[in-house]
C-alpha cells in the first residue's frame, strides 16, 4: 500500500492519470533550473533508445524551487501526438513534478519519490542527480538493465573521479560502511543510484521516516537497509563525476547526513553488524573505478589551520568525545608545525570508533559529536593529500 499522506491530493490525481508503468526515473529537485534541462533530456533519450516498449515516467520531487525548475522537467513529456525527426517514441512518456511541503530535504524527496513508485507498480526505478550534468543517455541502460534483465534490487554507480574528488567518502564513509557492513559498496551514499519495487517497497515501509534521519540522508540508509535486508547488490560504471564546488560550511550537513546516518544505522542493525568479520565485493559492471589524474588546487594550509583551531576550540567537548590517550595525540599533532603534522591511519581509525561509542552513549548533543568530527576530519584530509600527491590512483 502506498504512503498516500506524502502525495498531495494534486499529485496523486497526475499519477493515477498516469497508471501503471514498468520504468520510474526520480529527480530530486531544488532551484537547478541551470542544469536540470539538460538532465531530464538525457533521461530521455536513454529510456526512448534503451527502452522504448516499457511504460515510464519521470516523476520531479521538488523542494520549493522558485526559478522554472519544474516547467523544464515536465518539458520533457512525449504525448502519443508527438511526432518528429528525432522523436521514436513508442508510448507516452510523462514527466511530472511536484512540491513537497518544508523546503528542500533529500530524504523527503526520496520518500515521495518511493511512494510514487509503489502507487505506479514501478519494478524498476532510478533516482538522477539534477547536479549530473555530463549524464549520457547510456547511464539509463548502465543502472536499470542489471534491476530489469539481471534481477539485482540495487545498483550503486562507479565513477572516473579526480584522485582528491570525493575524499569523504573515500577515507571515512566507503571504509566505515565496508567495516561495519562487510560489502565493499565504493558509493555507499550514491547521487544515482537503481532500485527494485521489490526494494522500494521494503524501504517505504521503514519506521525512520518521521525522524531527522528521514529528512536527511536516507540515501545511505537505503544501501544500509539493502545489505542487512539481504537483497542483491551490483554497482556499474557510469563514467565521469561531475565535479560539483562546495564550500566549506557545506561540509557539516554532508557529515549529517552519512557518518551521522551511520552511527544512527549501529543502533538499529546490532544483530547485522556484530555478527560479521570479512567483507564481501560486490558484483561489478563495467570498470571497477578510474581515477583520472589532472591538475585540482587543494589549500592543504587552509585544511592544517583548521584542523589545529578545532583541537583548540572543541578541547571541552573532545574531553567527552575521546578518551584521554586519543586527545592528546591529537593535541600532539595539532602543536606540531605543518610540515610536520602526520594524521595516521591508526589515530584516525581509533578516533571514528571513539566518536561511534560516544554517539551511541549520547554523551552530549549528537549532533554536536558529528559536527566535532568535522575538523578532525579536515587533519586527515591534509595527511592524506600530502601522502597521495604523487601518486598515480
Amino acid at each position: 500500500m502506498a504512503e498516500e499522506s506524502i502525495l498531495t491530493d494534486d499529485f496523486l490525481r497526475e499519477l493515477i492519470n498516469v497508471g501503471e508503468v514498468d520504468i520510474l526515473i526520480g529527480v530530486p529537485t531544488y532551484n537547478h533550473a541551470g542544469t536540470v534541462g539538460q538532465v531530464v533530456q538525457a533521461i530521455r533519450a536513454g529510456l526512448l533508445q534503451y527502452f522504448p516498449r516499457q511504460r515510464a515516467v519521470i516523476i520531479n520531487a521538488d523542494g520549493g524551487s522558485k526559478d522554472a525548475t519544474q516547467e523544464l522537467v515536465r518539458a520533457a513529456s512525449i504525448s502519443d501526438l508527438q511526432h518528429g525527426p528525432n522523436l521514436h517514441a513508442l508510448r507516452t512518456l510523462h514527466s511530472i513534478s511536484t512540491q513537497y511541503p518544508g523546503g528542500p530535504a533529500s530524504g523527503v524527496a526520496l520518500h515521495t519519490i518511493l511512494a510514487a513508485a509503489e502507487l505506479l507498480r514501478a519494478s524498476t526505478c532510478a533516482v538522477i542527480s539534477p547536479d549530473s550534468t555530463n549524464i549520457e543517455p547510456e547511464w539509463l541502460e548502465s543502472l536499470l538493465r542489471p534491476v530489469c534483465r539481471d534481477s539485482f534490487d540495487l545498483v550503486t554507480p562507479l565513477y572516473r573521479r579526480h584522485k582528491f574528488d570525493g575524499l569523504l567518502v573515500r577515507n571515512l564513509v566507503y571504509p566505515m560502511n565496508r567495516a561495519l557492513y562487510s560489502r565493499r559498496v565504493r558509493e555507499p551514499y550514491p547521487a544515482e543510484f537503481a532500485f527494485s519495487g521489490r526494494l522500494g517497497s521494503y524501504f517505504l515501509g521503514q519506521e525512520f521516516w518521521s525522524q531527522e534521519v528521514g529528512r536527511a540522508g536516507a540515501e545511505i540508509y537505503l544501501t544500509i537497509s539493502a545489505i542487512t535486508g539481504d537483497f542483491r547488490l551490483a554497482q556499474s560504471f557510469l563514467g565521469t563525476k561531475s565535479r560539483v564546488e562546495h564550500a566549506p560550511a557545506d561540509l557539516v550537513p554532508a557529515m549529517r547526513q552519512t557518518v551521522g546516518v551511520l552511527f544512527w544505522s549501529l543502533e538499529q542493525n546490532f544483530p547485522f553488524w556484530g555478527a560479521l568479520s570479512d567483507s564481501q565485493a560486490i558484483p561489478a559492471i563495467g570498470a571497477e573505478h578510474e581515477v583520472s589524474l589532472e591538475p585540482i588546487r587543494v589549500n592543504r594550509k587552509r585544511l592544517h589551520q583548521m584542523f589545529v583551531h578545532g583541537v583548540a576550540e572543541l578541547e571541552p567537548v573532545l574531553k567527552s568525545i575521546l578518551t584521554a590517550p586519543t586527545l592528546a595525540e591529537l593535541q600532539r599533532a595539532a602543536a606540531a608545525a605543518e610540515e610536520d603534522f602526520r594524521y595516521s591511519n591508526e589515530l584516525w581509525v581509533q578516533t571514528v570508533y571513539e566518536f561511534a561509542a560516544s554517539y551511541h552513549k549520547t554523551v552530549i548533543s549528537r549532533d554536536h559529536i558529528v559536527q566535532a568530527l568535522v575538523p578532525l576530519y579536515r587533519g586527515k584530509t591534509h595527511t592524506f593529500l600530502l601522502e597521495n600527491h604523487d601518486a598515480s590512483a
